[in-house]
């Protein structure tokens, strides 16, 4: 799973009950050409849209809310506002300097049928028993990839994405979510980062017993030549040099959707040293 978040570090997050197209807000009840403009101005700005809704039944007078969000190193915020019309989404400044700040973490739990129903039949479960340990902090959400790694939950403002989460183990989960602390067994990687430098990222953590994510911080990371990336980390003892060979792999059966031949790209840290030695 290592290397498979998306590269967006900073995320628009629009509340939208009901079904989801496979598009997500564009396919939704939703304002088409409303969605289709805030896509296209969120794009401009590096920040990634997603649809969210409730788990369950949303009342029928619930006001719908959004979020900003920024998962960067020492500028992570959450930020929330509520809308009456879909157009009002699109007054909504792009640089976190609108909404009030809100409590973190938020949960958020992939549950996109249209467009994969791996995500939707292992998602849904899990967005429940996590609303169950933390109500009115759990979403579920659209479209966030890596749909063969499915129950998917993305927290926020970490940028850490988990997959394969399961509904009974929802309290430990939550337990050491909120205690800072990195799930190793189950990372993916972080969002806004590159492939390689979440590879070697959840690598560190694994090979240095490193169990805090606020410990490492990515430096740099090298072009992939020759099939192989180097990934500079800063560290509680110094700086460390984290070397990744990647792999094209060819495959079948990633998506519950696209059950046919298909390849994915292995991201594979081998080697961590200081830097210098």
């Amino acid at each position: 799973m290592l290397g498979t978040a998306f590269p967006a570090a900073r995320l628009l997050l629009v509340e939208q009950p009901g079904p989801w197209g496979r598009t997500g807000l564009r396919e939704s009840r939703f304002d088409t050409e409303v969605a289709a403009r805030l896509e296209a101005r969120a794009n401009a700005e590096r920040v990634r849209v997603l649809a969210i809704r409730r788990p369950g039944r949303t009342p029928a007078d619930a006001v719908r809310s959004w979020y900003y969000v920024d998962t960067r190193d020492g500028r992570q915020v959450v930020r929330r506002g509520e809308y009456d019309h879909d157009s009002d989404v699109l007054e909504v400044p792009l640089d976190g300097s609108a909404g009030r700040r809100d409590a973190a973490p938020l949960y958020l739990v992939c549950a996109h049928s249209k467009h994969d129903t791996c995500c939707a039949l292992r998602g849904r479960p899990v967005a429940a028993a996590l609303a169950e340990q933390r109500p009115g902090k759990v979403w579920e959400c659209s479209h966030i990839g890596g749909e063969r790694f499915a129950a998917n939950v993305l927290m926020l403002p970490s940028g850490l994405v988990y997959g394969r989460v399961l509904p009974f183990a929802a309290p430990e989960f939550v337990a050491a979510a909120e205690s800072g602390e990195v799930i190793g067994a189950l990372l993916r990687g972080r969002i806004g980062f590159v492939p390689v430098a979440q590879a070697a990222l959840a690598f560190a953590y694994e090979h240095l017993g490193i169990r805090h994510a606020a410990a490492l911080r990515v430096i740099t990371a090298s072009p992939v030549v020759d099939g192989q990336a180097t990934v500079r980390l800063a560290g509680p003892h110094g700086d460390l040099d984290v070397l990744v060979q990647v792999q094209r792999v060819d495959a079948d059966g990633l998506t519950c959707d696209r059950p046919g031949q298909g390849h994915f790209f292995s991201y594979r840290p081998v080697r961590i040293a200081p830097v210098g030695e």
